[in-house]
């Protein structure tokens, strides 16, 4: 039987990085491509209930695609329950403006959808091209999606060939803005630092709009040798194995005696 691929985003039914994603993907099986109708990055793996559902059919590259008045874990949801004849074989989301690395992930509406599609126990994989913030919040045709595809490509075949061990619940890809098939990638942790930082807004009083702006920090000095932002700073792709258990990884006995004094 042909494989089945969902592929989903943050950045829109309308990104080139969602469509170089799909003719990289069209090789390994068929893609139904169902992603939110406009921009929604940074909304994490949120369900707001003011969502439509709305969703509007278009003509993909190999098939239907689906605009989906919704988040992109709702994207995903609704195409588990609505739109695909089947559980998929394997859950793409991207490829994203931007890196979703650090300890801001939960932010992340790329990585949301791949846990929300990793609940349903589904083979998930997050992708993400390192770009100028410029870019994030458009579609701009100067970036260039080629090293990101290529990648996608590969480790969403790998998944389809094998599954993911036990507590790996999603394969995250950081890929660098230079990359190309070439270019090395390594197994890494996701990074404790935060990689972006809110800048205050501009205003003259607190009941005038003041959307939050942010910044990119980066403390070499912090960081940890195998995380995925040390590993994009030097132009390796980052592959980080997540889990849905954010339980801490602590002596559970030891810290009940603790606190029960």
């Amino acid at each position: 039987m042909e494989k089945l691929i969902l592929l989903t985003n943050d950045d829109g039914i309308a990104s080139p990085g969602l469509w170089a994603a799909a003719r990289a993907l069209q090789p390994l099986g068929q893609v139904v491509v169902a992603a939110p109708q406009v921009q929604c990055t940074s909304v994490g793996r949120g369900q707001p209930s003011g969502s439509s559902g709305r969703i509007e059919t278009l003509a993909g590259p190999a098939g239907p695609a689906y605009a989906v008045d919704g988040t992109p874990a709702q994207a995903v949801l609704y195409a588990l329950v609505e739109l695909l004849p089947r559980a998929p074989d394997l859950v793409v989301a991207g490829i994203n403006y931007g890196d979703n690395v650090g300890s801001g992930v939960t932010a992340s509406g790329t990585v949301g959808a791949a846990l929300e599609a990793a609940s349903f126990g589904l083979p998930a994989l997050a992708v993400s091209l390192d770009t100028d913030p410029e870019h994030h919040y458009r579609h701009s045709p100067d970036v260039d999606f080629t090293g990101a595809a290529h990648f996608t490509g590969y480790f969403a075949r790998r998944l389809l060939d094998s599954r993911l061990p036990f507590d790996a619940d999603v394969l995250k890809v950081e890929v660098p803005r230079a990359a190309t098939a070439e270019t090395p990638w390594a197994m890494t942790r996701l990074s404790r630092t935060r990689f972006y930082f809110p800048v205050r807004p501009e205003r003259r009083a607190l009941s005038e709009p003041g959307p939050l702006g942010y910044r990119i920090v980066v403390e070499p000095e912090r960081l940890e040798p195998d995380s995925d932002v040390r590993a994009v700073l030097d132009g390796v792709v980052a592959v980080t194995p997540l889990s849905l258990d954010l339980t801490a990884r602590v002596d559970l006995a030891g810290l009940g005696r603790a606190l029960r004094g």
